[in-house]
């Protein structure tokens, strides 16, 4: 049983660092340690206008990354988030993570305009 709980978690773990350290070292994208899900829940600075609905379908539209806006966690106002999981194959996380951060780059140079 021991075994098998480190083989599950072991990686859950890795994961999460690597969103955490790799989401962090985007300009504009501030992770909190993810603990006790298997969801990280980033702030994300945006343009002024721009919201994080509006981030969240851009990213997926351009990058085909699907994650939730924090719009619907009851994130406080005037702050914007987004909610993606730490399940991704641990070959493919930082792939993620760093495709994740070069939209975020090109998306808030270009005012989030399309």
């Amino acid at each position: 049983w021991a075994k098998e709980k480190r083989e599950v978690l072991e990686p859950l773990a890795r994961k999460a660092g690597i969103v955490e350290r790799g989401l962090n070292a985007v300009p504009g994208i501030h992770c909190q340690p993810v603990a006790g899900a298997m969801y990280a829940f980033p702030r994300i600075t945006l343009p002024p206008g721009v919201t994080d609905v509006e981030y969240c379908m851009a990213l997926l539209e351009e990058t085909g990354i699907c994650v939730v806006d924090g719009s619907g966690f009851g994130q406080a106002a005037g702050t914007w988030h987004l909610r993606t999981t730490i399940l991704p194959p641990l070959e493919q996380i930082e792939a993620l993570v760093r495709r994740l951060g070069e939209f975020h780059a090109r998306f808030t140079a270009r005012g989030g305009a399309r």
